[in-house]
């Protein structure tokens, strides 16, 4: 590795080749100018490629029927072919992100994009080009992912196989059809050395898999690169200042959890809804899933519909680099996902003996830690290359980190490792592809157990016949409370007590101390689905990132392994805001289609509605001496709307009150687990911490020259790449309590606005299943299908988002036919 300083860093931070088929006036957009001149190129043999292609029988035939908005129709005869389609439509849409993808796949951004830069993939992973390529560089090395592809169990089936294999030869075919990478359709990576045809299976694979290991390895990109042995004069202690691993200098909870890579403040989350047949006005299920992710890179959706006539036919949307469906649905289910408060990995404390790099195990034998070096092609300054080596450190469960923010840092007594449950599977496409062949809600599950590859989400679905599911049943490491209890370490204690994340003694990982296996494991090392939380109902379930404790206000989920998530504790503002909007409606009746549907737009802010109560909020505003901005925020309308006024005084106070006192002193009514929707509430108008937060809100708004009374719309505006400044309802999550949740993270555009949005809601679904077969699909792609911003497909959604407004996602051929706005046959080989 590159040595640097070991001193103790803050918690971690963190288009188209086409033969065109015109669907008549009013029917949309029309396509992009470049993909009308690759038309007229193609015309001329039918398909793009021309006559070379044709001179083999085709072993990829596919149709992309494009409706409104640029969604994608693909329909094949077998998964090869399908898997072509989706990768071409993924290419013309998302051809920046998607190579940038595959160069990640292969350890090689710093040879392209140099060493230096940042690499952020939204989510969970952070670091530089050099550091995730040294990652990568020893996945590859070690065949991390060809051994996964030859185990029978742990590795994909023939049908995933034989849609990545497609999706790539889609991938290469759209890169050879526009003539070279000077005339790719996106500045953004317009004439970029790595735009060539050149894709291959492992590289897509090494894609999956590092999605896969985002919240686990991943995470700890820096810790493991950046792992250095201690010295005489450089013990890998923390800094003056920070804390050691002492009772009294431990990190606080929330500390901790941020840097085991749980902060809510990043605003990757979900909210989903189903409602059952009892709840409903239908008698059927519906389903509304709303998943915040990141609107720019790795982890932005694109839509697609998938068919083989006859034998497949699912929608919804893919993350970029996926040939399969995430979250959709077909003729008789709907799902989505929230993110789960599992964790996919465990550390493992080592003793060290000798020198900190030899360690003691079972039976009393000596170890080594193996050292591995890898090397990276740089791109220099004066764009010459040069190799540089880097090295990693591993032990038989995992790579060492060295981590002191959460009390893992590697000491000359001790270091840690770890086993990374999620690392061991490339299970991940089969789960979800047949998850898309389900027929209930309970085959749904069932399908998805067997897959055993669900990474790091719940599933929430909904069916025809009006049942309902919630479930955690993703990839968590099999340590039960008891083995949690017998191998835990000191320092295991209290990681585990302040976040839930037992530290294991590493002297008996292979034995005593190993992880366990279940009757039912998908695996060795996992859980069983039997251990994992499920409720199956007719009325309704939700999940909103909180834990599985609560899927339903008189359902509680008892008994399971700490690691999963915590019990009997207290649900955020925006779980409570979730379930208020079903609770609040059933009030008034069943819940039908169109209210369902209608809480997306809704925009209530659910710690406002608590803390307004008894005029705690205007004694707060007024004991802070808020003046204008007290008027403002009493006539606030209670909303995050455009058009709201006052709302932003709101929000920047809430999200100024320190965590901790979140969930005690600011309350004089406490959490009770007899009560959780309704607790804490009765806001202490009176505490100096509270009112010190409305102080300050208020004069960072006064120096930021922000209005009180300034609407929303007027602060809050979409800024994913190239976006116009589009006015955006919604806000906050857990501390405001808005089910909207959107995010600003590491903008670049529009960044003048008080909030410009690069995170947050974005494939919002409602589904509603009816009589006679027929599906109710609206959705929302709230950043658009295509990245590119000159795409008519960039922003279109977007505005709809801001007006509130849905997408009918044509479902059936006849649907299909009536919004179809473009069509093409390819062949490729």
């Amino acid at each position: 590795m590159t040595v640097s300083s070991r001193r103790l860093s803050s918690v971690l931070g963190m288009a188209l080749a086409m033969t065109v088929v015109a669907a008549g006036a009013g029917s949309g957009p029309s396509e992009p100018a470049s993909a009308q001149a690759q038309s007229s190129a193609s015309s001329a043999t039918g398909s793009p490629g021309g006559a070379a292609e044709r001179k083999k029988k085709p072993r990829y035939v596919a149709k992309i029927v494009r409706t409104k908005h640029g969604i994608p129709h693909i329909t094949a005869k077998n998964y090869g072919s399908l898997g072509f389609g989706s990768g071409y439509a993924a290419m013309e849409t998302s051809g920046c992100t998607l190579a940038d993808v595959l160069i990640t796949a292969r350890g090689t951004r710093s040879r392209y994009l140099g060493a230096e830069g940042a690499y952020r993939d939204g989510v969970s992973v952070s670091g530089t080009n050099l550091q995730m390529d040294a990652l990568v560089t020893d996945l590859r090395n070690r065949k991390v992912v060809e051994k996964l592809l030859a185990d029978p169990v742990a590795g994909p089936g023939k049908e995933t196989r034989a849609m990545v294999t497609g999706y790539v030869a889609g991938v290469n075919k759209y890169l050879r059809s526009i003539g070279g990478a000077k005339k790719f359709p996106d500045r953004a990576c317009r004439g970029a050395d790595y735009l060539r045809p050149n894709a291959t299976v492992l590289d897509v694979w090494y894609g999956i898999y590092l999605a896969n290991i985002l919240g686990s390895t991943g995470h700890f990109l820096q810790q493991i690169v950046g792992a250095t042995p201690p010295t005489l004069t450089d013990l890998g202690l923390p800094d003056l200042g920070s804390f050691a691993p002492l009772p009294s200098e431990v990190p606080s909870a929330e500390e901790l959890q941020k840097a085991l890579g749980k902060d809510p403040s990043t605003g990757f989350g979900s909210n989903a809804t189903a409602i059952g047949k009892s709840a409903s006005s239908t008698g059927r299920g519906m389903l509304l899933g709303n998943p915040h992710f990141p609107w720019n890179g790795r982890y932005r959706f694109s839509q697609q519909h998938l068919t083989i006539p006859g034998k497949y036919d699912v929608a919804g949307a893919s993350l970029i680099g996926s040939p399969v469906i995430n979250i959709g649905w077909n003729k008789d289910v709907a799902w989505s996902h929230t993110v789960s408060t599992g964790y996919r990995f465990a550390p493992y404390e080592y003793r060290t003996l000798v020198s900190p790099t030899t360690y003691l195990s079972g039976n009393g034998l000596i170890r080594q830690v193996e050292r591995r070096v890898v090397t990276v092609t740089v791109k220099k300054a004066d764009g010459s290359l040069a190799k540089v080596t880097e090295d990693l450190y591993r032990t038989p469960q995992g790579y060492v980190i060295d981590d002191p923010s959460t009390l893992m840092g590697w000491t000359p007594l001790s270091f840690f490792a770890i086993r990374d449950a999620n690392g061991e599977q490339l299970r991940t496409l089969d789960t979800f592809f047949n998850m898309g062949r389900a027929t209930s809600v309970r085959d749904l599950i069932a399908r998805q157990d067997k897959g055993g590859g669900m990474p790091w989400v719940n599933t929430i679905a909904a069916d025809r016949a009006g049942n309902v599911a919630y479930a955690d049943h993703s990839v968590v490491p099999n340590i039960s409370n008891a083995l949690a209890e017998r191998c835990m370490t000191p320092i295991g204690r209290i990681t585990n007590a302040l976040a839930g994340l037992p530290g294991l003694d590493g002297t008996f990982a292979d034995s005593s101390c190993q992880w366990g296996t279940d009757s039912d494991s998908a695996r060795p090392g996992v859980l069983g689905p039997k251990n994992m939380p499920v409720a199956y109902r007719t009325d309704w379930v939700m999940n909103a990132n909180d834990s599985y404790w609560l899927p339903n206000p008189v359902q509680q989920l008892n008994g399971f392994a700490r690691i999963i998530g915590c019990e009997k504790c207290e649900r955020t503002m925006r779980t409570r805001m979730v379930s208020q909007y079903v609770l609040d409606r059933l009030k008034k009746g069943k819940v039908t289609p169109a209210s369902l549907r209608g809480t997306q737009h809704q925009n209530r802010v659910r710690a406002g509605e608590v803390m307004r109560q008894n005029g705690d909020l205007d004694k707060v505003c007024q004991a802070a001496g808020g003046g204008k901005a007290c008027v403002a925020l009493a006539k606030w309308d209670g909303r995050s709307n455009t058009t709201s006024r006052g709302y932003h005084v709101f929000q920047e106070f809430v999200t100024r009150i320190p965590d901790s006192l979140l969930a005690a002193s600011i309350w004089k009514v406490p959490f009770s687990p007899e009560d959780p929707l309704n607790t804490p509430r009765d806001l202490d108008e009176t505490n100096a911490n509270v009112i010190g937060a409305m102080k300050s809100a208020i004069a960072y708004l006064e120096k930021r020259k922000i209005a009180p009374d300034a609407t929303w719309g007027s602060l809050q505006v979409a800024a994913d790449r190239g976006a116009p400044a589009i006015p955006l309802g919604g806000g906050d999550g857990d501390l405001a309590g808005n089910a909207n949740a959107l995010a600003s993270a590491y903008a670049t555009t529009n960044t003048g606005f008080l909030r410009p949005i690069t995170f947050g809601s974005s494939h919002i679904q409602a589904i509603a299943f009816g009589d006679k077969g027929r599906v109710d699909a609206r959705t929302l792609l709230t950043y658009g299908q295509s990245e590119n911003p000159a795409s008519p497909w960039s922003s279109d959604q977007t505005r709809m988002f801001g007006r509130k407004q849905w997408v009918v996602f044509p479902w059936t051929d006849a649907q299909i036919r009536k919004q179809r706005i473009s069509s093409v046959r390819l062949t490729g080989r």
